[in-house]
């Protein structure tokens, strides 16, 4: 008798041979399990969420083993309801996770200050003075930048730091034993020279002699991980690190584990965007648009774009902002409170639905409102520190329609501000796709990004899967490519041949609604910033 797909998947996990992503967002952890073919199976998730703690962006430490256990505690309970079987063995796994921060270690491998994530904007000294020594653009968030804040700012911890990870580096090396990252992420802490596919030797060696200069002994190379390219086995899972993931002992040890990756590397894996002239645009609490190169821009030090990596090393052009979907989603939980309180249950998938509907019938300008969504710093936009706006024109149209599709035009709108330089640099791209949360609701959000940068916006079927699915992919790859098989190539055969998709090409109307709305985001800034002075954090 032949098996049903419900029975291929149910004997895949009994006998082992699922692999399995996590990927450490900012409000949420999540763990896809994948067969063979990297189809989805089972999901877990862990929601969690940061805190301004002294002036910085973080999360505890105990909060992150305490979410690894209890995301993979979900999927473990989710395979049990979906198949009738114990999660006991995996044929890999990956962990992923937001990129960039500051986790510095002793050489007893004790975490010597509180995680600083990439939400924060309090290196803003380090980072002009490196991209100035350096003749490239290094930002405020990269791992870099916290180390040498910290060195200007004479903490004592500095003289301490033995070691420094990414969260994706961190948990990995708990689960194996071993200090390494993908390109990709490694990317994201110190530039990478794409011809030897690892730090730049001459930065490094001008960031050992600022350091000196201010009093600090340090040879950056040594601090940090070592670097991989997606494919590569990057350890396997230890005792300990099993009992990290199932503290309960049902897991078995030593499945091969792929390089930890940054969640723009799980965004670009994820859309099958890792060729050159490709794209896509992840969009939750940050909002990050990802370029593959074909040739080096002709300015490195171009403020509003970020050089880093695909998970193979070649050179990618970001543009990364710290705002996008937090301020959408406050709104959206204060609509819900008030049908609350007059006797209407409305779920959030509704309401997101419904309001994300309506912001297509608005006017295409927002009608004369602008929002300001930074929750926090937007370098991007030179803001500090964030005070989330909401403005209108004298003569606005204040309608629940114009005030959602200002609110979605808001959320793109420091990518759009960034991506002009890009534009001025002619950039070339064959295709731009986008994932995340607010590309759920079919249509809105991909029509108005497409009208934000002036270009067509493919959201696939796997959209919604995330960063997760992205690195469980990633674990497919390290575990059944071929000999000489290139991801860009397992990508395109293996993965996405059959993947449904849906491109929008932007309409012109929605453009020139979206340019005039994105002059008055720029002289709303100037509000932004004024608030900045006047209430400081």
């Amino acid at each position: 008798m032949e098996q049903t797909q419900f029975d291929l998947a149910r004997d895949a996990i009994a006998q082992g041979k699922a692999a399995m992503g996590m990927e450490f967002g900012s409000t949420r952890i999540k763990a896809v399990l994948v067969d063979e073919d990297s189809r989805p199976l089972a999901v877990g998730t862990y929601d969690w969420e940061n805190s301004y703690v002294d002036g910085h962006w973080t999360y505890a430490e105990d909060e992150i083993w305490a979410g690894l256990a209890g995301c993979y505690e979900s999927l473990k309970e989710d395979v049990r309801a979906r198949y009738g079987v114990r999660l006991t063995r995996l044929a890999g796994l990956g962990v992923s996770a937001m990129m960039h921060g500051y986790l510095a270690f002793d050489a007893q491998g004790r975490l010597l200050v509180p995680f600083r994530t990439w939400r924060d904007t309090t290196t803003t000294q380090a980072a002009h003075e490196l991209t100035r020594a350096f003749g490239f653009h290094i930002p405020e968030r990269w791992s870099v930048s916290h180390l040498y804040q910290a060195i200007l700012d004479g903490e004592e911890h500095v003289g301490q730091v033995a070691e420094l990870e990414t969260l994706a580096g961190m948990v990995h090396w708990r689960l194996t034993g071993r200090r390494v990252l993908s390109v990709g992420d490694a990317s994201g802490m110190f530039p990478i020279d794409s011809a030897t596919g690892t730090y730049d030797e001459r930065m490094a060696q001008e960031f050992d002699r600022l350091a000196a200069e201010h009093g600090a002994d340090v040879s950056i190379v040594n601090l940090l991980p070592g670097v991989l390219k997606a494919g590569e086995v990057a350890g396997h899972l230890t005792e300990e690190g099993a009992r990290l993931l199932d503290p309960e002992g049902e897991l078995e040890a030593g499945c091969p584990v792929c390089p930890p990756e940054g969640d723009a590397g799980t965004g670009m894996i994820a859309t099958d965007s890792v060729a050159p002239r490709t794209g896509n645009v992840s969009a939750g609490t940050s909002v990050f648009s990802m370029v593959v190169l074909e040739r080096p821009l002709k300015d490195a030090t171009v403020p509003e774009v970020d050089l880093v990596t695909t998970p193979v090393g070649d050179a990618v052009a970001m543009v990364h902002c710290n705002s996008c979907t937090s301020d959408i989603n406050a709104w959206v939980s204060l609509f819900r409170s008030f049908a609350q309180s007059i006797g209407h249950e409305v779920g959030e998938g509704e309401a997101f639905t419904r309001l994300f509907e309506l912001a297509l019938e608005g006017e295409s300008d927002g009608g004369g409102i602008v929002s300001v969504p930074f929750v926090s710093g937007e370098t991007v936009m030179g803001v500090s520190v964030g005070h989330p706006l909401l403005v209108r024109m004298p003569d606005a149209h204040l309608t629940l329609e114009n005030f959602m599709r200002a609110s979605i035009m808001s959320a793109f709108g420091a990518l759009a501000a960034g991506n002009v330089a890009l534009r001025r640099e002619g950039v070339a791209i064959d295709r731009l796709y986008a994932h995340g949360g607010i590309f759920k609701t079919p249509k809105v959000a991909q029509r108005i990004l497409a009208a934000a940068l002036e270009a067509p916006v493919t959201v696939m079927d796997t959209a919604s899967e995330g960063g997760a699915w992205g690195q469980a992919v990633a674990v497919n790859y390290m575990l059944h490519k071929e000999d000489g098989q290139g991801l860009a190539d397992y990508l395109d055969s293996e993965v996405f041949g059959e993947v449904g998709q849906s491109t929008i090409e932007p309409d012109p109307a929605d453009v020139e609604g979206f340019r005039a709305y994105l002059a008055r985001f720029r002289a709303a800034n100037e509000a932004e910033l004024a608030c900045e002075r006047a209430f400081g954090a």
